[in-house]
């Protein structure tokens, strides 16, 4: 299976439908009298849907098991067809969307069994999925420019020559990646003063975003939440709560990071931790969506607030 572990919890949504088609107007007849041999034939088809929507990691091979935390079929009995539709709902890290058109299958096929001794004729028309939401994709917001981003390193063996920079480069990858112009970078020792200094240059630069890695443990040189938290105008605590959260599930050690993250005017400013594994986690954990506050202040920019 694909690994998921580094994908948020959010909620996730499907809807699918399955359409059978019968061939005799007899057949709809016996099915909203309730008169089929086999028994009531939506409410057995409910059930099996279920059920369906609850074993599709047991089916399909490649399919997480993931709780399901809402699941409804309902069905619409029209002239000569039984339109069977299934809404799943999760708050987990992948989407239910094969969940959604396993339990409408499930359902069509029981439709099909039970009628099939009264009409053989019936067939099974199409399985599809309607609609589905959550993930990333759901809270990507589009730019009509490149939001412009500067990254700085912040470590002294790195300032000193004497040791490559690996977390500040994963940093500048995804932010490529995720359409973000790295238009500037930096390394400075875990200096208060220097770090400051850099950070409100660029402040005054207007760049968009600014991400700085190393100097948030508990160290005696890791200084950079006092270096940055005072020439914040705004902090904004709920973005470093979300990727400790996001952290702590998957490190222990992630409670120990001091980072901080806030607005400089309009220049947002997070702290990401200098290992390379914390920085991407960190990454991964807020990603496209905090891009959002960009959009915000482009929205107020737009219309001088």
């Amino acid at each position: 299976m694909i690994d998921i572990t580094h994908k948020p919890t959010t909620l996730r949504e499907a809807t699918a439908e399955a359409t059978v088609v019968v061939s005799l107007a007899e057949t709809i007849a016996a099915v909203k009298e309730k008169r089929v041999p086999k028994g009531d034939v939506l409410e057995a088809a409910r059930v099996a849907g279920l059920f369906g929507i609850k074993r599709t990691a047991d089916m399909i091979p490649d399919c997480h098991p993931l709780p399901i935390e809402h699941a409804e079929l309902t069905f619409e009995v029209q002239a000569m067809s039984i339109l069977v539709k299934v809404k799943v709902r999760t708050i987990y890290r992948t989407g239910v969307e094969v969940e959604a058109m396993h339990g409408a299958s499930v359902a069509a096929l029981t439709i099909y069994d039970m009628l099939k001794p009264i009409d053989k004729g019936i067939s099974i028309e199409r399985i599809r999925l309607v609609e589905k939401k959550g993930g990333k994709s759901d809270w990507k917001d589009a730019f009509d420019k490149a939001p412009r981003a500067a990254v700085l390193i912040i470590s002294d063996s790195v300032a000193a020559g004497k040791k490559e920079d690996k977390a500040g480069a994963a940093i500048v990858e995804r932010l490529k990646k995720l359409g973000v112009e790295v238009a500037a970078q930096a390394v400075v020792e875990d200096e208060p003063d220097r770090i400051a200094m850099q950070v409100k240059v660029w402040a005054l630069e207007k760049f968009d975003l600014i991400l700085t890695t190393g100097g948030t443990g508990l160290s005696p040189r890791d200084r950079t939440p006092e270096a940055i938290a005072p020439i914040l105008d705004r902090e904004v605590p709920g973005i470093m709560e979300a990727a400790r959260s996001y952290g702590q599930e998957r490190m222990p050690w992630a409670m120990m990071s001091r980072g901080v993250a806030g607005m400089i005017n309009r220049t947002l400013v997070i702290t990401l931790p200098g290992s390379t594994r914390g920085a991407q986690e960190t990454m991964d954990a807020l990603f496209p969506f905090v891009l959002h506050v960009i959009k915000v202040q482009e929205h107020a920019f737009r219309h001088g607030l």
